[in-house]
């Protein structure tokens, strides 16, 4: 498998600067489904926790009642202050927050012993790992009988037709604005997520690997929704680099949501694919 080159290995954790508020705001957390799927495989509640890739820490505080330590990795620092002010204000009124505490590192070099971690999971953030050198660090910090997870949500969430296949041409052609206009060496190199399970089963550090869906239902209005496409690394990027060519695609989009949500609040349907290996 292709190594990721280490200019772009940089621009990976670059992309998530400089948006931490509106990523966190918006972005969805990590439902308790994933919880409750993990537990159930692992059969006992996991002593450890390591969520690598945690970004401002959505994934990171759902296992706040249901691990005894929990430890966000995140190389970005932007992200990572996000989820140490959150903990700080946390630790404030909730004893259980000591559970948790965050560290800057990358998920091929955990700073953890080898056969001490029950679960490593990876939210949102399998994609933009080197996948090999990844797997390998996971199978050694992971006990017998631990599991990797990459969970990802499909984008987008459900809403009209319309303001869907709006929001998908959004972010293609931010994708392919920066392929066009951004030198090679400072784009980030993202995978595609359907490669996940594939990468789990041929990195031969798993006896048991496969692929599991699940939904959640959130509230969301149009805010959230506009936010949510904007949270998005590719289009974040177009505007820190001031493009405009997706001026009038943006205020294309914004309406569309608009229309739909009509001032309302709604149930939104946001799905999940979760890509499991037990060690």
């Amino acid at each position: 498998m292709m190594q990721i080159p280490e200019g772009n290995r940089q621009s990976n954790v670059d992309r998530f600067s400089g948006y931490k508020d509106l990523y966190d705001q918006h972005r969805p957390r990590a439902p308790r489904e994933a919880v409750r799927i993990l537990t159930g495989y692992l059969r006992h509640k996991p002593r450890l926790v390591l969520d690598v890739g945690c970004g401002t820490g959505l994934s990171t505080f759902a296992w706040k009642n249901d691990a005894e330590t929990i430890v966000g990795i995140e190389p970005n620092d932007d992200m990572r202050s996000k989820a140490e002010e959150k903990l700080r204000a946390l630790q404030a009124e909730d004893a259980d927050a000591g559970r948790i505490r965050f560290l800057s590192g990358y998920s091929n070099k955990l700073e953890f012993p080898d056969d001490s971690a029950d679960l490593i999971t990876c939210s949102q953030s399998f994609h933009w790992m080197e996948p090999v050198s990844t797997l390998a660090e996971a199978a050694r910090v992971l006990k017998p009988g631990g599991i990797f997870a990459a969970y990802d949500c499909d984008w987008p969430p459900s809403a009209s037709w319309e303001a869907e296949q709006a929001y998908m041409e959004l972010l293609n052609k931010a994708d392919q604005l920066l392929k066009e206009r951004q030198n090679k060496q400072d784009q980030a190199y993202k995978r595609d997520k359907e490669s996940h399970l594939a990468c789990i089963q041929q990195s031969g550090h798993f006896r048991y690997a496969r692929e599991i869906v699940f939904h959640n239902r959130e509230t969301c209005d149009s805010k959230r929704y506009i936010g949510l496409a904007l949270s998005q690394g590719g289009l974040q990027t177009v505007i820190k680099l001031g493009f405009t060519e997706l001026d009038d695609e943006l205020e294309r989009f914004q309406a569309l949501v608009k229309d739909y949500f009509q001032d309302r609040t709604l149930e939104t349907l946001f799905s999940y694919r979760m890509r499991i290996g037990i060690k």
